[in-house]
């Protein structure tokens, strides 16, 4: 059986099997398509097999983990939560060294988050490990339900659009991007800026607010803000085009 430390509510089980389901991404990412027509957008004709892979993901007796191993030897683990009446998606990261792995945003009907700005997100996408999933369009799909970043740069609809066209069967990708991007998440998007050297927001439901009572201790903040933005935060913007954009 797989272990997360720390983490020992259900029977966890290996769930990249089913990262090569089309259908399975607008499920992934269903809290963010809110409304008929974005949901009509995703699913289009296939909404009946789509919630009866759902049902199998959200089965009781397995509970599908995805991992996504960082450079940094930190793994951020997506886990479908699986308990009867409280059911969600939790986003845990770890690292050899902990004792325990740490949350950074939850899915559900009490949600918490955001756990990651875009330039982080694009960030743990690319810059992939050694080993493990290495699809950056998969990477970046993955983890998108943690987003909360007030400043996504304009060019973020494009990368949203790649991934969408490379790893769906969506008929018109772009207009789904610009949906998700519309509501990252079930926060309010975050602004995030740096502090003590450590990339933070102001999200009022965000382990990564200092602000928070609940927020992780200011060493683990600076060291998972340094693992998802490949061993150094920086809060640049240029302006190019018009646009703006993040330099990390």
């Amino acid at each position: 059986m797989l272990k997360i430390p720390g983490y020992e509510d259900g029977p966890l089980v290996q769930g990249a099997a089913y990262l090569d389901d089309p259908l399975f991404w607008p499920v992934h990412l269903a809290t963010a398509l809110r409304g008929e027509d974005a949901q009509r957008a995703a699913f289009g004709a296939d909404w009946d097999a789509a919630m009866e892979l759902y049902g199998v993901l959200s089965a009781e007796h397995e509970w599908p983990v995805f991992s996504v191993p960082l450079r940094s030897r930190h793994t951020i683990h997506v886990v479908y939560r699986n308990i009867d009446g409280d059911r969600g998606v939790d986003y845990l990261i770890h690292h050899p060294a902990w004792s325990a792995a740490e949350p950074l945003a939850v899915d559900d009907g009490h949600f918490m988050g955001p756990g990651m700005a875009w330039p982080e997100l694009l960030s743990a996408a690319r810059r992939r490990a050694t080993e493990g999933l290495d699809d950056p369009d998969a990477r970046l799909l993955l983890l998108f339900p943690a987003l909360g970043d007030a400043r996504c740069p304009a060019d973020a609809t494009v990368a949203l659009t790649a991934a969408l066209t490379a790893r769906t069967v969506i008929e018109e990708p772009a207009e789904v991007a610009r949906m998700l991007l519309g509501h990252q998440g079930q926060w309010t998007p975050a602004h995030w800026t740096l502090e003590n050297g450590a990339r933070v927001n102001n999200g009022g439901h965000s382990y990564r607010n200092p602000g928070n009572a609940f927020a992780l201790p200011a060493g683990r903040l600076l060291e998972i803000s340094n693992a998802l933005n490949g061993g150094e935060a920086t809060d640049q913007q240029t302006i190019r085009a018009g646009a703006v954009s993040w330099e990390s």
